[in-house]
């Protein structure tokens, strides 16, 4: 482990906007105190030498199913959240909401349950909840079970009030199918993050949800109404409303690098695009498989399938979708890492940029030069990285 005191240098230094070149990060006591010039270093400093590569925050990533071997819907319950927080962890995002996929209202209830218990506990790693239906569109279900899928009632939208008194960040995906502008705009007015997804529904119809209170779109492109020529869909509302933000899996396999594109240059401001990982519980494993509420999921090449051959979440990390989004896409390395970090968490209200005083060491990340691999700050050690001073 590296010491608390500790200043880096030989690296690219990302401070949430932008990256910074010939400067040196300083931690005293395990919490960042600045930018010094490298030219500008003491003899007294304790000073590891980066290889290259790039101190960043922490990934914040919107979407994960799953992680070492487990999912959550499994069993929602605060010894899996450990599991999956842990398992992303390594994996360099360092904050991350647990996603419910579809599921019956006992197992709901579950998942409320333990992220209020995770928050209480101060859980590292676990920003709050995010349940990913059921109350969504069969027609674009992808992999949720049809059976399960609802219309919200008035019980399901009491209990997310409730349950946001407790859960500082609490995110539900919707298709206006299966859920009222008058519900949409109560859940938005009591704080909680609604995402449009998982629906058929038009232009109009998803612009009219933007405008109750709906603030974010579930993997662009994925599972809901694309853009065409006289019905521009939840795909082209993203596009076109600024009030939207959208998670994006740039895995190149979810959406084709050029419609990534053309999302990533067009997208209408103040709301930006994000990366999420639509990570499943083979995320930090070698596993070639797993059960999806006793649905066999195959991993394959980059691949995550049902039998049928219907995708099933992602295997993916928020470094290679930053890889992504530079070398396939186009997109600068800047507007990548706020797209992973200071972007999302944004739209959650959770500071990432690096305070002086404040961000600690455990806060931060260093990504290798190649876009390949990360390791939390504060695992960073004497066998990977010189120490000179």
């Amino acid at each position: 482990m590296i010491p608390h005191s500790v200043t880096f240098t030989g690296g690219r230094f990302f401070d949430g906007t932008r990256l910074h070149d010939g400067k040196a990060a300083r931690f005293r006591d395990g919490v960042f105190a600045g930018l010094i010039p490298e030219v500008e270093l003491d003899a007294e400093d304790k000073v590891i030498i980066l290889e290259g590569g790039i101190l960043s925050p922490g990934y914040v990533d919107l979407q994960v199913n799953g992680g070492d071997g487990v999912m959550f819907n499994d069993d929602p319950s605060v010894a899996t959240l450990k599991r999956i927080a842990s398992a992303h962890r390594k994996l360099g995002a360092l904050t991350i909401l647990p996603t419910l996929i579809t599921d019956t209202r006992e197992k709901t209830t579950a998942a409320i349950d333990a992220a209020r218990s995770a928050i209480r506990a101060q859980l590292p790693g676990i920003a709050g909840l995010h349940l990913e239906g059921p109350h969504l569109s069969v027609a674009r279900k992808g992999a949720h079970d049809a059976a399960l899928i609802r219309p919200m009632e008035e019980d399901d939208l009491q209990q997310l009030l409730a349950a946001k008194r407790d859960i500082p960040v609490l995110k539900v995906t919707i298709a206006p199918e299966n859920v009222s502008t008058d519900q949409v705009a109560a859940l938005a007015a009591s704080g909680i993050l609604v995402s449009l997804g998982h629906t058929d529904a038009g232009f109009e119809t998803c612009t009219a949800y933007a405008r109750a209170g709906a603030r974010c779109v579930t993997h662009l492109f994925n599972a809901m109404s694309q853009l065409g020529n006289r019905e521009p869909g939840l795909v082209g509302a993203t596009m076109a409303t600024g009030a939207l933000s959208a998670g994006l899996i740039a895995d190149g396999i979810h959406v084709h690098p050029a419609a990534m594109r053309m999302a990533w240059t067009s997208k209408v401001a103040p709301g930006r695009i994000f990366l999420v990982s639509d990570a499943m519980a083979v995320a930090g494993t070698e596993q070639t498989e797993f059960l999806l509420e006793g649905r066999r999921i195959c991993r394959e090449n980059g691949w995550l399938t049902l039998e049928d051959g219907t995708l099933a979440g992602a295997d993916l990390d928020l470094t290679t979708a930053i890889r992504v989004l530079v070398s396939d896409v186009g997109a600068d390395l800047d507007a990548a890492l706020q797209a992973a970090t200071t972007t999302p968490g944004a739209l959650i209200d959770y500071p990432t940029a690096p305070n002086p005083g404040k961000t600690a060491l455990a806060d931060m990340i260093h990504i290798s030069p190649c876009l390949h691999h990360v390791t939390p700050l504060e695992d960073v050690t004497t066998h990977s990285l010189s120490i000179a001073g």
